[in-house]
C-alpha cells in the first residue's frame, strides 16, 4: 500500500500530464481572412485518442488523426497546415461545397419553366461546366462556428447564409453543417438546408483520404468495397448520360474488396474519359439500418489495418481516385500532392440532377428542409 503523501503526490501528477484518451474540444483563432475576420478552428478529440480539427473557413476538416493497428496516430487527409494554404485550395480538400456538389452541365439548368446561367469553372474534356458550387462556391466562404459536447460526442456547428442570386443560384439559402466526433471512432457530417424560394441544393463533403497516413503513398492498394450495381455512364464532360449501367464485368466492379489500382489503368471508355476513377455510383435500393442510412462504401489500408466504414442517406457515391493530383499542390509539412496519393468518396445526389429526369430531384421549395447525413466508422483489422 502506497504510503498517502505519496499516493497523493501521484494522483497530482497523473492530473497534470496530459491525458490523450480524454474527449473534449478546443477553440483557438486558426488566422485572419483577408479583409480582416477572424477564422476559427476547433480541436475535437475522443477517449480513444482520435482528433479532428475543423474551421470555419469553408467549413473544411483539416485533419483527422485515426490509429493504426500498432496504436500510432497518424492523419488521413489530404490538406493544409495554415489558412493561408486552404485560402488557395484549388483541389477542394476537406471542403463542404454547394450549392451544388459535382457538376452541373454547361453552367444552366431550368427550374418552374425558367433557366439559370451558372458561372463554369470547370471543363474536363473541353465541355464546360459548373463545379462544385461555381468560382466562390461554400468551400470559399467564412462560415460561423460554436462548439459542443454531448454525451459521448463533441463538435462543430457551422452556419451560412447564401443570398439569392449567390453563384447564379435562386432563393436565400440558410445552411448549417454539423461535424461531430464520437466515443466509438465515429466523424459525423450532417447537413441541412432551407429556403425562400425553389431553389437546387446537393451539399457535399469532400475529403481527400489516405489510411495509410503517408501522405507520399499511393492508394493504389486500399481496398474498396462500394455497395452499389450501378454506375452512371458520363460524356467527355463527365456529364452523366441520364441511364445507369451495370457495374458487372466492368473496372468499376467494387461489390467485393477490391485494389484500386487493380484495374484502373484497364481498356475501358470510362476509365480514359476520367483518367482514372472518378465517377457516381448508384448505391443499390435496400432496408437502411436502424439509424436510417444506407451502407455506401468500406475503405481498407492493408498495411495499417486501417478500415473506413461510411454510410449515407444519399442515393449516389462519387469516388474520385485524385487522378488530377499532380504535384501542383504543397500541402502539409511542405509535401507535395502526387497523382493518386489519395481518393475521395463523396455521397451525393446525381451529378447534373437538374438537368436529368431520371435522377431523384434536387429541388428544394420554401417550407421543405434539405438534409444530407455521412457517418465515418473508423476501426483496425
Amino acid at each position: 500500500m502506497r504510503p498517502p503523501l505519496l499516493a497523493t503526490t501521484l494522483a497530482l501528477m497523473s492530473a497534470l500530464l496530459p491525458r490523450p484518451a480524454d474527449a473534449g474540444i478546443l477553440e483557438a483563432v486558426y488566422g485572419q481572412m483577408p479583409d480582416g475576420r477572424d477564422a476559427k478552428i476547433w480541436t475535437l478529440s475522443n477517449a480513444s485518442g482520435m482528433e479532428a480539427k475543423v474551421t470555419e473557413y469553408g467549413a473544411i476538416l483539416v485533419s483527422l488523426k485515426v490509429p493504426d493497428k500498432e496504436g500510432k496516430l497518424a492523419d488521413v487527409t489530404h490538406g493544409y497546415d495554415t489558412l493561408e494554404g486552404w485560402l488557395g485550395n484549388t483541389s477542394y480538400f476537406g471542403a463542404t461545397v454547394g450549392r451544388f456538389g459535382n457538376r452541373i452541365a454547361h453552367g444552366k439548368f431550368s427550374l418552374d419553366g425558367k433557366e439559370y446561367s451558372l458561372a463554369t469553372n470547370n471543363d474536363p474534356g473541353g465541355i464546360p461546366c459548373a463545379l462544385h458550387g461555381g468560382i466562390e462556391g461554400f468551400c470559399k466562404k467564412l462560415w460561423k462556428g460554436e462548439g459542443f459536447v454531448a454525451d459521448g460526442a463533441c463538435g462543430v456547428r457551422l452556419a451560412y447564409t447564401s443570398p439569392d442570386g449567390e453563384e447564379g443560384y435562386p432563393g436565400e439559402l440558410s445552411v448549417e453543417v454539423v461535424y461531430t466526433l464520437t466515443d466509438d471512432n465515429q466523424l459525423v457530417w450532417e447537413a441541412t438546408a432551407t429556403t425562400d424560394a425553389p431553389t437546387v441544393v446537393n451539399i457535399v463533403h469532400h475529403s481527400y483520404w489516405n489510411l495509410s497516413g503517408d501522405p507520399s503513398k499511393s492508394i493504389n492498394d486500399h481496398e474498396l468495397t462500394l455497395h452499389a450495381g450501378h454506375y452512371l455512364p458520363t460524356d467527355p464532360g463527365l456529364i452523366p448520360l441520364g441511364e445507369k449501367a451495370s457495374v458487372e464485368g466492368t473496372p468499376l466492379d467494387f461489390r467485393k474488396p477490391t485494389a484500386i489500382g487493380a484495374r484502373v489503368e484497364g481498356d475501358f471508355e470510362a476509365l480514359e474519359l476520367a483518367g482514372g476513377y472518378d465517377h457516381a455510383w448508384v448505391l443499390d435500393a435496400a432496408e437502411p439500418g436502424e439509424d436510417g442510412l444506407f451502407p455506401a462504401a468500406r475503405l481498407r489500408d492493408p498495411g495499417s489495418g486501417r478500415v473506413l466504414q461510411l454510410s449515407t442517406n444519399q442515393p449516389a457515391i462519387q469516388f474520385y481516385g485524385g487522378n488530377f493530383l499532380d504535384g501542383t499542390a504543397v500541402g502539409k509539412g511542405g509535401v507535395a500532392y502526387q497523382h493518386r496519393t489519395a481518393l475521395c468518396l463523396e455521397t451525393e445526389n446525381w451529378p447534373d440532377a437538374p438537368n436529368n429526369p431520371k435522377a431523384p430531384s434536387a429541388v428544394l421549395r420554401p417550407g421543405e428542409t434539405y438534409y444530407h447525413k455521412m457517418v465515418h466508422a473508423f476501426s483496425i483489422e
